[in-house]
């Protein structure tokens, strides 16, 4: 098929020999392009769409033929999430609690453990009857061993392929979202649970943590003088071995056992010798437990940077432990076998992801246990390979092989031996409340399978009734060609309904009228024809309309379409014409006005008007001048602002013919005509109609007014000339000596009476002093002495008592605000005057804005400050001469800023004379009052300086992190200052600590960070490292 706009100039070929008046059906019809032949498939790589009877390519492809019945539903099988035959139950990690899951499940395959807890009695028996099983009241666990009895329990007999630990987690008040120390957690977990059941009666539950994991060593230390031997027995639970240096495990353990030499200033206090000796001291275990639970020290604090790094050394170790060799008493069992890992992934010790290889003591197979995922290992054998390859081109180089039963990782963080035994392992068997407890969980699991299962079912008869469906409808779907019955359908709802399996929304045609209500002839692209039966059915099951059939054709749209086109293509020879036509001088009433703009750009505005869709001219009022108003009726402003339309540049504000000559002339009829034939709304003006009589009239009284303006300004300014010029003005700081009074008036008033001086023709006249606004509303003044002399200097101006006579004569005045010097007797102060003000000063409103403007500094959202980075303690630019530190375009910004006044330009232009006459008559003027001489506001910025967006709630912490993103600079490098004040404290907020929008923070680095392989680290240091402050572990 032809490409879209071969088709658009076929559809309208025939405007070229019928005229508007003798459109016909037939021409209708080519319009709508309904004799088009239809695409076959196969023919068609995508669908045409500007072919009403092209239905190829709109989605059918996926209905037609055979279809795999999974494609009609977006649900997985539910059977994925069951638990496998013979496998272990993983668990969900909630954000950052991989840590967690290691350690739930390498205590779960803790049978020992797993058995004393279970043995554990229930601490709310509320929820059991009298047989001991739960009521049908759902059980919620309330202490640690309940959450751990319960989490153990469904990891052993859940049919879910994972469960959720959330209770667990929740109930130790961890946070979910911050990764934490997985050794400090074993720790204090372990603690924990050795605290609660030490109440328990039963001693096989009280004592399981001291039997499974507590052990003995020994400090003992020997003085070298006497030969005295002391010991202080201590009991562990893990033993930390430090992995620095070495690379067998062995070593790390003979490390932590060698002796320590006592000399020097660390010499230890002999009881029998009285005194400081020097002396030996060493650890020597005396009892090992039935787990042996032994910390690999990877994770370091750096003295360096400051922060805690990981050590990735490789370490190696053995399947079988022999601890004989470092027991004080060797005749004691001391074998012990591998039967978990827990390894870290990551190369930072603040990020990363752990998981476990736990040995199942009942088969001997090792699993790995990576959250909701368990992989099997195969041949009973451990596997650490994939944990190891991070880094494939370092580690992968030179890997040394291990003999049997040896490996190596430079991930694993703990190792957990347990000591040789010939013993059957335990068999551990849920108590019933625990099991009832299971299989309630498996009964709604079970339930939610179900549910899914029918969800999955009902998707498939949906897709499989929506297959055969479109099948027989597909084929009925073209209309006959060329002849009625038939109705135009939306393309894009026919391919949704193509598309979806599920029924689609009701058939909205409501985007493809014309204004006649009817289809609109340039929507064809988005509609497709097609038969009577097919559309029937639609909007039987569908519903929706308007329903677009063979009288949905729009005669009126093809006809007005007609004709701009003719007049499009006419054009050019219109334009010859009507240019000879305005070279003959018109004579006599038979004329018309027409704007000298219009008539130089008619040609580009009739162009841009046939171009322009019917219904826009219609609803906008585009370019046709149409008669049809908006929905929203712009503003005056906006108005003025839209470009001008044909003729509407000699219409007046009241729609008048404007009083200008200048900007008209008069134009013969047949030119007119011609003109008219493009712009039918124009106005039309005939030669014989008189000009505006009301801008006649505002133009007499503006000319009187401008008459009258520049007489008062040349009085004023010949009354108050050192005031325009703002010369010899008087200044508190030296009180002139000739006078023993001042007047004060605003600032603003002064500003706007020089303006009006210099441009009384385009500038209101000013009638007021406005001294209102300088005082408070109980009258008092609002300025101190001292403050307009410094701050407040800005806001008033200070008149001689000469001046302010005729002031009072030229202007009215609301308050007479001056300030008066009265000497002292001489007995009390010979030299030193007094000053007062009248009215007096209000000190509550004074102190009370004070406040204000603090507060505003203080209280501010989304401001902008600059940090600026210093070297040596000098900045980076001299602030002496900023200026040579703008660019072109921000000086010529400062220079733009210092004309928007008007002042000093001979070429400024006020557009708006009303704007500005408002502004003076404001009562709230003292916003612009406080301005003072319009000055730039622009933060000068110089080289090594950055603007940051900072609230006054943040803290200095968060400031940090964000300079560390801008200047890459770690927080702990930062040396923030503000006016000579050093900011120190990260916990403070920005508003407390005094930094307030457009102030300049001063940063020195004590050295740049190089190093950004650890960023992970530096982000984490940003951050207070508090642990597990405030959470179950710790008591709380």
């Amino acid at each position: 098929m032809a490409p879209r706009l071969q088709l658009e100039k076929a559809a309208w070929r025939w405007v070229e020999t019928v005229p508007p008046e003798a459109v016909a059906q037939e021409h209708v019809e080519a319009a709508y392009r309904v004799a088009l032949e239809p695409c076959q498939r196969g023919a068609c790589r995508r669908n045409c769409r500007g072919n009403p009877n092209c239905l190829v390519g709109i989605g059918e492809h996926v209905w037609l033929g055979e279809i795999d019945e999974n494609t009609f539903h977006n649900i997985d099988d539910p059977n994925f999430e069951r638990r496998k035959k013979n496998a272990f139950v993983g668990l969900t990690n909630l954000g950052a609690t991989c840590y967690v899951n290691t350690f739930l499940q390498m205590w779960f395959l803790n049978l020992e453990l797993r058995q004393a807890l279970y043995l554990c009695p229930i601490a709310r028996p509320e929820y059991l009857t009298a047989e001991g099983t739960p009521v049908s009241k759902d059980y919620e666990p309330q202490t640690i061993c309940e959450h751990l009895q319960y989490l153990f329990a469904l990891l052993q007999n859940s049919k879910r392929r994972y469960i959720d630990p959330s209770g667990f987690v929740k109930a130790l008040g961890l946070d979910t979202g911050q990764q934490q120390d997985a050794q400090e957690f074993s720790k204090l977990f372990m603690s924990l649970l050795e605290d609660t059941l030490s109440s328990q009666k039963n001693p096989e539950v009280r004592d399981i943590v001291q039997k499974q994991f507590c052990g003995e060593y020994a400090y003992v230390t020997v003085c070298n003088q006497c030969g005295r031997e002391s010991k202080l027995i201590s009991k562990f639970y893990e033993l930390e071995l430090n992995i620095q240096g070495h690379k067998q495990l062995s070593d790390c353990v003979t490390e932590f056992l060698k002796e320590e030499k006592l000399e020097g200033d660390n010499r230890y206090f002999c009881e029998t010798c009285q005194s400081k000796q020097n002396a030996t001291r060493r650890i020597r275990l005396l009892s090992l437990p039935c787990t042996l639970n032994l910390q690999l020290m990877r994770f370091v604090f750096d003295r360096q940077t400051g922060h805690k790094k990981k050590l990735n050394a490789y370490i190696e170790f053995s399947e079988l432990l022999d601890m004989e060799p470092f027991m004080e008493d060797t005749a004691s069992v001391s074998a012990y076998e591998l039967s978990a890992v827990l390894i870290h992934r990551g190369v930072s010790a603040y990020s990363g992801h752990y998981i476990a290889h736990v040995k199942d003591p009942q088969t001997g197979e090792w699993y790995r246990f990576n959250d909701e995922e368990i992989e099997k290992m195969e041949g009973k054998k451990l596997q650490l390979g994939a944990e190891e390859d991070l880094e494939p081109s370092k580690s992968q180089a030179r890997k040394a092989k291990c003999g049997k039963g040896v490996y190596r990782s430079r991930n694993a963080y703990m190792l957990v031996y347990r000591l040789q035994t010939r013993e059957k392992s335990l068999a551990v068997d849920i108590p019933a409340f625990l099991q009832e407890l299971v299989e309630q969980d498996n009964g709604r699991f079970e339930e939610w399978c179900r549910e899914m299962a029918e969800m999955r079912q009902q998707s498939v008869a949906r897709g499989k009734s929506k297959h055969e469906e479109v099948k027989e409808l597909y084929q009925r779907l073209p209309a006959k060609a060329g002849c009625p019955p038939y109705d135009f359908l939306s393309l894009e709802w026919l391919q949704r309904w193509l598309s979806e399996a599920t029924p689609p929304k009701p058939i909205d045609h409501s985007a493809c009228l014309c204004p006649h209500g009817k289809l609109h002839p340039d929507k064809i692209p988005t509609v497709k024809r097609v038969s009577e039966y097919v559309a029937d059915y639609f909007y039987k099951r569908y519903g929706g309309g308007p329903r677009l059939t063979v009288k949905a054709l729009c005669r009126d749209c093809v006809v007005e379409r007609c004709r701009v086109l003719r007049l499009k293509s006419q054009l050019n020879e219109d334009y010859k014409t009507v240019s000879n036509l305005l070279k003959v001088t018109v004579k006599g009433p038979d004329g018309f006005w027409v704007g000298k703009s219009s008539l130089r750009s008619w040609r580009q505005l009739a162009l841009e008007q046939l171009d322009t869709p019917d219904d826009d001219a219609d609803q906008s009022n585009g370019k046709m001048n149409g008669d049809a108003k908006s929905k929203d009726e712009p503003s005056a402003e906006k108005r003025e602002e839209e470009e001008l339309k044909f003729n509407e540049d000699i219409v007046c504000p009241h729609g008048n013919l404007c009083i200008s000559e200048n900007e008209r002339r008069i134009v013969s009829r047949e030119a007119w005509e011609k003109l008219q034939c493009y712009f039918r709304n124009a106005p039309e003006f005939p030669s014989s109609r008189d000009s505006c009589s009301q801008c006649k009239i505002l133009e007499r009284e503006g000319e009187e007014n401008e008459a009258l303006h520049k007489m008062m300004a040349g009085e004023q300014k010949g009354s108050l000339p050192n005031l325009f010029q703002d010369k010899s003005r008087p200044c508190l700081s030296s009180w002139p000596e000739e006078v023993d009074e001042l007047y004060v008036v605003s600032r603003f008033f002064v500003e706007e009476w020089r303006k009006f001086v210099r441009r009384p023709t385009r500038c209101s006249p000013v009638s007021s002093v406005g001294n209102r606004d300088l005082l408070c509303p109980h009258g008092g003044l609002m300025f101190t002495l001292a403050s307009m002399t410094k701050e407040d200097s800005k806001l008033i101006a200070l008149i001689w008592p000469s001046e302010w006579e005729k002031i009072q004569k030229l202007f009215v005045v609301d308050h007479a605000i001056r300030v008066v010097r009265r000497q002292l007797p001489a007995e009390a102060a010979p030299e030193c005057p007094l000053y007062l003000t009248e009215p007096e000063l209000c000190s509550d409103c004074r102190e009370g804005l004070l406040c204000q403007q603090q507060r505003d500094l203080r209280e501010y959202a989304q401001a902008t400050i600059y940090v600026r980075k210093v070297v040596d303690n000098k900045k980076v630019m001299k602030e002496a001469a900023p200026e040579l530190n703008m660019s072109s375009s921000e000086a010529e910004e400062e220079r733009e800023e210092a004309r928007l006044e008007g002042e000093q330009d001979p070429d400024f232009n006020q557009a708006d004379s009303n704007a500005k006459r408002q502004k003076v008559s404001h009562p709230n003027y003292i916003v612009y009052q406080k301005q003072g001489i319009r000055r730039s506001t622009r933060h000068r910025k110089v080289r090594g300086e950055k603007a940051l967006l900072v609230s006054a709630n943040q803290t200095l912490k968060d400031l940090k992190i964000q300079i560390m993103h801008a200047f890459s600079v770690a927080p702990f490098d930062q040396n923030l200052s503000i006016d000579g004040a050093t900011l120190t404290d990260d916990s403070a907020t920005l508003g407390s600590l005094g930094v307030t929008p457009e102030s300049v923070v001063l940063l020195k680095a004590d050295e740049p960070i190089v190093d950004y392989a650890a960023i992970d680290d530096v982000m984490q240091v940003c951050m207070p490292e508090e642990g597990f402050k405030g959470t179950g572990l710790l008591g709380h």
